[in-house]
């Protein structure tokens, strides 16, 4: 089992869902990022979810953009997104950390060496969202054979024939995206998302995590109330971006992470 396997595990047996956090590798700058990182934990978060900045980022709104271009202005690259996990992998071993990002880097870096290091970085899970089911070979089942989770997204638009397609080899939790576009473009409404959440859930024993347009405690808590968990990505870093100070940023997270556990 990973860590996100255990995690999920202690959480469904406390009857809780999960809060999952995204924050951009490297964003306003590594010292302030590793910060915010090590401090999630504490805030609530149950798994942390940390962006690898890349040129091209076609499935992030704009200020997930904005944070990877900051981050990538700021220096960082993958070699240095791994060493933030190791720096806090130094104080914790037991919270999950996901990569998320783009192919092109890791493919840049070389599929072998990439997953040996971030298995010894103390990664956990992967999602990488412009590799399709038909390209599991390239990457989703190495990562398997490494001991990582590969995650994948499912949408709105995924329909009956395409779901068991997108839900195979997939480990750790599926990530439903809960509106149509890019992250931060809408608002996230639960009745609307429950019932395609059951229909996941009906096909599939992992568990179902809804991000996209969560962006207060009530919303993480609706969300929370009929998924096993609820992810917060472009609310975070709209705090960094407005040059909110790592505590402040932590108590803003403590406050999703709230609602999220009441649901």
């Amino acid at each position: 089992m990973t860590r996100i396997d255990t995690k999920f595990a202690d959480l469904k047996a406390e009857g809780k869902s999960a809060f999952v956090s995204f924050i951009m590798a490297g964003d306003p700058d590594y010292d302030k990022c590793l910060d915010i990182v090590r401090g999630l934990p504490a805030a609530g978060v149950d798994v942390i979810e940390l962006g690898m900045p890349f040129t091209d980022p076609m499935a992030d709104g704009p200020a997930i953009q904005l944070a990877g271009q900051r981050a990538l202005e700021a220096g960082m690259t993958v070699d240095r997104t791994l060493q933030m996990v190791r720096d806090f992998r130094e104080g914790d071993n037991t919270t999950p950390i996901v990569l998320m990002g783009y192919y092109n880097p890791i493919y840049n870096k070389g599929v072998d060496t990439f997953l040996v290091e971030a298995k010894e970085a103390g990664v956990d899970g992967l999602i990488v969202v412009d590799l399709p089911p038909e390209e599991d070979t390239e990457l989703c089942i190495p990562a398997q054979a490494a001991g990582i989770n590969f995650i994948r997204l499912t949408t709105p638009t995924t329909d009956e024939k395409r779901l068991p397609t997108a839900l195979q080899n997939s480990s750790g939790f599926i990530y439903y995206v809960s509106v149509n576009g890019t992250t931060g473009a809408a608002s996230a409404d639960a009745s609307v998302v429950a019932p395609e959440v059951a229909r996941i859930k009906a096909s599939t024993d992992l568990p179902v995590c809804v991000g996209f347009g969560i962006n207060t405690p009530e919303t993480a808590e609706a969300i929370a109330g009929i998924a096993d968990g609820a992810v917060v990505g472009t609310a975070i870093v709209k705090q960094i971006a407005d040059e909110k100070s790592a505590a402040d940023v932590l108590a803003f997270v403590k406050t999703l992470a709230d609602g999220a556990h009441r649901g």
